[in-house]
């Protein structure tokens, strides 16, 4: 073999890892501080409280949509279970829509003692159960309202038709009064 082909063949290796090298190298000097990501702090979001209100709202949206049958049903299954403040709430959300009498006092009272209560797991719910009250409390008294306004119109309608009734009667009389002579020559004459 010859010199140059020994030479070349120790340097045909180190020719293909000068570009390498070569790389790194003007890599480094264009940028000679490399940047370094600092790691982002990690934070842990506070764990909320669970949501005790929201299943409520669900489940008084699925009794809005119950018949008077279905919530008669409902009610009676919802007694059998151990009194908490989300049965209770839940058992006076029923008696809201049954319209039986006395039904939307009941359920104010039931909503007051959760408001009241002092147990721990009736903190989330009281806000919740004020709401449901002052709405009973409310609809009492409109339909206490409603209830004098009917007797108003009923007392109305029965005056309306005695008045009626004496209106016809005195039609009657008069029709059945004899028919007066018109102004003509006076039967006497003077």
């Amino acid at each position: 073999m010859t010199k140059f082909s020994t030479h070349l063949l120790v340097c045909l290796p180190l020719a293909l890892l000068l570009p390498g090298c070569a790389q790194q190298k003007f890599a480094s000097l264009h940028y000679p501080l490399t940047p370094r990501i600092a790691p982002l702090p990690v934070t842990v979001a506070p764990v909320a409280p669970p949501d005790e209100v929201s299943p409520l709202l669900a489940y008084h949206q699925s009794l809005r949509r119950m018949t008077q049958g279905e919530l008669l049903k409902e009610l009676s299954g919802i007694t059998l279970q151990q009194r908490t403040p989300k049965i209770t709430l839940q058992t006076g959300m029923i008696l809201m829509l049954t319209r039986g009498g006395g039904d939307l006092a009941r359920a104010q009272t039931l909503f007051d003692s959760v408001a009241n209560a002092t147990e721990p797991e009736a903190d989330g719910l009281k806000p919740l159960a004020q709401l449901l009250s002052s709405h009973c409390g409310e609809a009492r008294r409109l339909a206490d309202s409603v209830d004098r306004v009917t007797a108003q119109l009923r007392d109305t309608q029965r005056k309306s038709d005695q008045l009626s009734d004496t209106l016809e009667a005195l039609k009657a009389i008069e029709r059945g009064l004899p028919v007066r002579p018109t102004g003509g020559p006076s039967a006497g004459g003077r």
